[in-house]
């Protein structure tokens, strides 16, 4: 029987540019950094969790070199990419704070019944969704 999400995974094109988005504005953490020979493993969390994040360049050995190219044609595009759900104490604030680091947001927060929540976009076309849940 499963028992938890371990790793949850996104296609990124640079994957250094992805740790300056991640770890340099979005505030989580590097989990693991590997060179496997054949790829590089980078998983990211959000501190004090152990759900990671797997920042992953198409290519092998998940797909043929063509097959990871159309893979990142369409992320380019915006059109391939994965969506991160992360949950804040407080939208506002978090909002502003990743507003003055220069990140590309998408929305202001705005009351939505379950919580205040708001949207972004990495550099890589995948979606974010940043919300302070209400309890229950």
């Amino acid at each position: 029987m499963i028992t938890r999400l371990n790793i949850s995974g996104i296609y990124v094109l640079d994957q250094d540019q992805a740790l300056d988005f991640y770890v340099g504005k979005l505030g989580l953490e590097v989990d693991t950094d590997a060179d496997l020979g054949f790829m590089r493993w980078l998983t990211v969390r959000v501190p004090g969790t152990d759900q990671k994040v797997l920042l992953e360049r198409p290519g092998q050995p998940a797909m043929s070199e063509e097959t990871a190219a159309e893979v990142r044609a369409m992320l380019t595009k915006g059109a391939a990419g994965g969506t991160l759900f992360f949950a804040c104490d407080d939208a506002y604030k978090t909002h502003a704070e990743l507003k003055a680091k220069g990140v590309e947001l998408t929305e202001e927060p705005e009351d939505r019944g379950y919580g205040i929540d708001f949207g972004l976009r990495d550099p890589f076309g995948n979606n974010v969704r940043i919300a302070q849940l209400r309890e229950g």
